[in-house]
């Protein structure tokens, strides 16, 4: 058996050298010690990539003898010396166990160009190949490797002997228990110990390669050290000093300098580094390892650069593809941050995936940022609202409430945000902007009690300015007077140089007739907002409404506790509608009164039988009262028909509750009483086109009775809200230029009339007439 185990073990040997022989670098290339005339890239100066002409290998260099004589070192020790050979009768020593191959050689990275290629072989340096000898011999062929690259950094000329244990041994013992120091890492004992013997012989010099050795080992503290402790100029400094560092075997020693000139706002050198691993380092590790790292510091594109590296794996897949979720998700959150960013379709469908099959809430969290930041409310929605299914949180309630905010959908966004309101500054933020945006609603939203009184106290306790001021406005949409007067003045307290909250209190007082607070207001705000100090004397104006509506739960103002972090952008505000106010004409010219705009809403036939007699509406039923009220809007009775609806109003059934209160608004418009309908429409919830249509028709009524009273700015605010609501009419045209007129704004009321009368208007005609008489009278004459 032992001897059938000798002649395989000859034969093997037989066709190594063989093959050896006829493909020597193939031989070479599989036990990394050098490639036969290959070309080694090298990283000049630190990042850039460059051929070397010098070439790594040896024609002579056996690596399988070199690799059979470590083998025979660490193996069980030989027979003595004297022995015979032995034979196939004599018993032989246990087979030798395999052993790992030995590193590839790396290409170095240098910081000086390689000398150029001679025709003739250039000579021998004079290398000091002891290191080589000494791990040789132990059997250590890790660092036999990195010996041979660093050597080959060093002297490009140079190359690796055949057989390292044929260079002589050194007999020098103290020199091999300085070699031992080096190989343990005991570095300061060296230094020690070779002044230690300098000083005892002063002839005796220390080999130049260990003392090389022990300089880059040292240099490699340091500049880990200096990375450890973010001192990056450092860091570079030393690899730029110690090039033999910078090879695949310290491959930890290039991302600590990858990462040190990234931070010295040097990224693409940074960039270069990772290059240089991925194109010539092979350990799949390590490769993998370097994309990750280079991920956290490099910025998406370079990204890209690198991953087209990626080597093909042996099962047909791609190398990375174990880490590619991870830099889908890192890639997508550099979106997130960057609205300008366009992350690849790839990475977005991806993601995608991993949503809808992984169960992770922070992928749709992921994307639905992604789409917010590039304004696709929608795509934002969809998955936010997935990320709150998987696990309701801040940052995924936050993200829909301001989808919501962009869709107009401030109430929903009140609502989600609630729970959440307090978690963070942005999270209070999203919250009070959410606020504001509902209060400034138009029309104006039908809120619960409880949800104005949440607001209310939240708005109180951040001082938040824009909400406060919304409530003012909203009051006043309610004919809620002097509460809205009570937080324009909060909104004042908190912030003294708030005009538009300065302006809705002026006018505010101006309709309650207390003209002192009128004339302090303007005296306070002359020459900062000429639409306050130029407002009209209307003390003669009193409210709208007719019955004081019901209160809409407590909305007085009390001292506040803390200043919200942010003030978030709100919708234009009702008295911020485009409009800059002049003092007032002294010549009044009245326009044509347009005619009453009316709602057009399809209902089915109503009986108009019996209701030409007057009955009590309060003794029938709440649905045979809802008839009735329309039969009675039917003979033109509406009066009567308000009093019907109230009695309908009072039905158990929704949908009875919603028409009545429609009807009631209807039938007070038709009275003239457009601030009553404005109340009427709050008494039941009504759908949002049966809201608009209301508001339109209370907004253009109201500007007829402001005009006909004289009000013109008044009347110019109630048109531009309605104009937010709906395009403006002909008609309401006209009486916004004959508003103009009166303001002595010829201008605008010029080209208001010019725009009407070039669809055929007569009274636009006639309006350029007046303000032609207006302004240039001796022309006219």
């Amino acid at each position: 058996m032992k001897s059938s185990l000798v002649a395989i073990s000859a034969a093997v040997v037989v066709a190594t050298l063989v093959t050896g022989l006829k493909d020597r670098a193939a031989l070479q290339e599989r036990f990394g010690l050098g490639s036969a005339g290959k070309p080694a890239p090298e990283l000049m100066m630190m990042g850039r990539i460059k051929p070397t002409d010098a070439s790594a290998g040896n024609p002579e260099f056996n690596a399988q003898l070199v690799a059979d004589k470590i083998e025979a070192i660490t193996s069980p020790s030989p027979p003595a010396p004297g022995a015979r050979e032995p034979d196939a009768a004599a018993p032989q020593p246990a087979a030798p166990q395999t052993v790992a191959q030995p590193a590839p050689v790396t290409p170095p990275i240098v910081s000086a160009p390689p000398a150029p290629q001679q025709a003739a072989a250039p000579a021998q340096p004079a290398v000091d190949e002891s290191a080589l000898r000494y791990f040789a011999s132990r059997g250590d062929k890790v660092r036999l490797q990195a010996e041979i690259s660093r050597l080959q950094a060093l002297y490009p000329n140079w190359v690796p002997p055949a057989d390292p244990l044929a260079v002589p041994q050194n007999g020098d013992k103290q020199l091999e228990a300085m070699w031992q120091l080096y190989s343990d890492g005991r570095y300061a004992e060296l230094r020690k110990a070779v002044a230690d013997r300098q000083a005892a012989d002063a002839g005796w010099q220390p080999p130049a390669d260990l003392l090389d050795r022990l300089d880059v080992a040292e240099a490699r503290a340091r500049l880990v050290n200096a990375s450890d402790l973010k001192q990056y100029a450092t860091v570079v400094d030393i690899a730029a000093a110690t090039p033999s560092l910078l090879t695949c075997s310290e491959v930890d020693v290039l991302w600590r300098v990858a990462e040190a000139f990234i931070q010295t706002e040097r990224a693409q050198r940074g960039q270069d580094a990772y290059t240089y691993i991925l194109k010539n380092c092979a350990n799949p590790a390590e490769r993998q390892a370097t994309v990750e790292k280079a991920s956290t510091l490099l910025a998406y594109q370079p990204m890209q650069a690198l991953l087209t590296l990626e080597r093909p794996a042996p099962d047909g897949s791609k190398e990375f593809d174990a880490i590619r979720d991870n830099l889908t998700r890192r890639f997508m959150a550099e979106g997130n941050d960057d609205p300008k960013l366009v992350i690849a379709p790839d990475y977005i469908a991806r993601l995608e995936k991993l949503a809808e099959t992984g169960g992770l809430a922070s992928d749709a969290l992921l994307l639905g940022w992604y789409q917010l930041r590039r304004n696709n409310d929608a795509d934002a929605e969809k998955w936010f609202r997935a990320a709150r299914a998987k696990q309701d949180s801040a940052a995924a309630s936050q993200g829909l409430a301001l989808a919501l905010i962009a869709r107009k959908a401030p109430e929903e966004a009140e609502d989600v945000m609630f729970r959440w309101r307090a978690d963070s500054g942005d999270a209070t933020s999203t919250y009070l902007a959410a606020t504001a945006n509902l209060m400034a609603l138009q029309p104006p939203a039908d809120l619960a009690e409880d949800v104005l009184h949440r607001i209310a106290t939240e708005v109180i306790a951040r001082k938040y300015v824009p909400t406060a001021q919304q409530f003012g406005w909203y009051a006043r949409s309610l004919n809620q007077f002097q509460t809205a007067a009570r937080w324009f003045e909060t909104a004042l307290a908190w912030k003294p140089d708030d005009e538009p909250s300065a302006y809705g209190l002026v006018i505010t007082r101006e309709q309650l007739s207390d003209r002192k607070a009128v004339l302090d207001l303007q005296r306070a705000w002359a020459g900062r907002s000429s639409r306050i100090t130029n407002l009209e004397d209307t003390s003669s104006l009193i409210p709208n409404a007719v019955t004081p509506p019901p209160e809409k739960g407590t909305l007085a103002a009390q001292q506040p506790a803390a200043q919200p972090t942010q003030n978030p952008p709100t919708e234009p505000l009702p008295a911020e509608r485009r409009i800059t106010l002049q003092p007032g004409s002294q010549v009044v010219v009245r326009a044509a009164r347009p005619a009453m705009e009316t709602v057009t809403v399809p209902r089915g036939p109503r009986q108009t039988r019996g209701c030409s007699t007057t009955i009590d509406a309060g003794q029938l039923k709440p649905a045979d009262a809802l008839s009735r009220g329309w039969c009675l809007m039917d003979i033109n009775r509406p009066m009567e028909a308000i009093s019907a609806f109230e009695a309908a109003l009072q039905s158990p059934t929704r949908k009875v509750r919603e028409d009545a209160a429609y009807g009631q608004s209807l039938a007070y418009l038709r009275a003239g009483l457009s601030g009553n309908a404005a109340v009427a429409a709050t008494k039941a919830p009504q759908n949002r086109q049966r809201a608009a249509e209301l508001q339109v028709a209370i907004l253009a009524d109201r500007a007829l009775s402001a005009f006909d009273a004289g009000r013109y700015r008044e009347t110019l605010i109630y048109l531009d809200q309605r104009a937010q609501l709906q395009q403006e009419r002909i008609d309401l045209m006209v009486l916004r230029g004959y508003c103009y007129l009166n303001l002595k704004m010829y201008g605008d009321a010029t080209r208001i009339f010019e725009a009407a009368a070039a669809t055929g208007s007569r009274d636009a005609a006639r309006g350029l007439a007046d303000v032609r008489n207006v302004t240039h009278p001796d022309v006219n004459d």
